[in-house]
């Protein structure tokens, strides 16, 4: 065999060899199967840098199943965030392409392309961190939930983790905090609006929404009547009902603005804050 060859085996092997001890080492998802965290590194990424701040911080973690979460909220975040949640196996690659050749193109990252499955990875294990070595982690955590828990069990995992505003995590510490309502209450506006918010959640606000974020939660609203979860009577009330919560002007006819929030995981200083839970 030519050296060349035993070289590329020797890689091959030793890649091999590595990957299998990674795998090893990184957490076990199948306790999640049937207990939801009590705490995640996200959570504990947000404290850290409170007090680094010399603030309080005073996490609002209310964990519900899946079926005490409206319907219209785990439609309104599959649609916004991972159109294709339920036919992959942890990875879009149709979706990474796309991102790939935009980044290109616009000589930056614009447009990401995670899955529910590997932000929840990150969320639970991983925090905020940009590096390659996170996200090669980040990859095969996603791998180890895809194979350990039903697709509903990982969106009702990422549901109660996902972070809503300052402190603010999972759906119904969202609902309750933004809305005053559970989770189950909520409407298809009040859902868009929430699912609108998941890319910068800190820097979200209502009455007025910054332009960013009302030009999402219109587009997620519009996702909902168009993938027929919602009909045209509801739709049409849920569009009314969206431009109270949002409390900013429309875009004009044919405008296209860009939906981008402005970057999440940079230092949030006077971050919005939702109102106070009413009850």
């Amino acid at each position: 065999m030519a050296p060349w060859a035993l070289a590329a085996l020797a890689l091959l092997a030793a890649g091999a060899a590595a990957l299998a001890i990674a795998w090893r080492a990184l957490p076990d998802a199948s306790g999640l199967a049937r207990r939801f965290p009590a705490t995640t590194a996200l959570v504990e990424q947000r404290r850290a840098e409170a007090a680094r701040q010399g603030r309080p911080f005073h996490p609002a973690l209310r964990p519900v199943g899946l079926e005490r979460i409206s319907p219209r909220l785990a439609e309104a975040v599959v649609l916004a965030e991972d159109a294709s949640f339920f036919g992959h196996g942890g990875f879009d690659w149709q979706e990474i392409r796309n991102a790939a050749e935009q980044n290109l193109r616009a000589g930056r990252t614009v447009r990401g392309a995670s899955t529910l499955s590997q932000q929840l990875a990150k969320n639970l294990w991983l925090g905020t961190e940009r590096t390659w070595t996170r996200k090669a982690r980040e990859a095969l955590l996603a791998m180890k939930l895809e194979r350990a828990l039903a697709k509903r069990r990982i969106l009702a995992l990422y549901l109660n983790v996902a972070e809503w505003g300052d402190g603010v995590f999972g759906a119904e510490a969202a609902s309750l905090r933004w809305f005053g309502v559970p989770a189950a209450e909520l409407s298809a506006a009040q859902a868009a609006a929430l699912a609108a918010m998941l890319p910068a959640p800190r820097r979200a606000s209502l009455g007025p929404a910054p332009p960013w974020l009302a030009r999402r939660a219109r587009k997620v609203l519009g996702l909902l009547r168009q993938a027929r979860k919602i009909g045209e009577d509801e739709y049409l009330a849920a569009a009314a009902e969206l431009e109270r919560l949002l409390g900013a002007p429309p875009a004009p006819p044919g405008a296209a603005g860009d939906d981008e929030p402005p970057p999440e995981d940079e230092p949030v200083e006077g971050a919005p804050v939702p109102p106070p839970d009413p009850r």
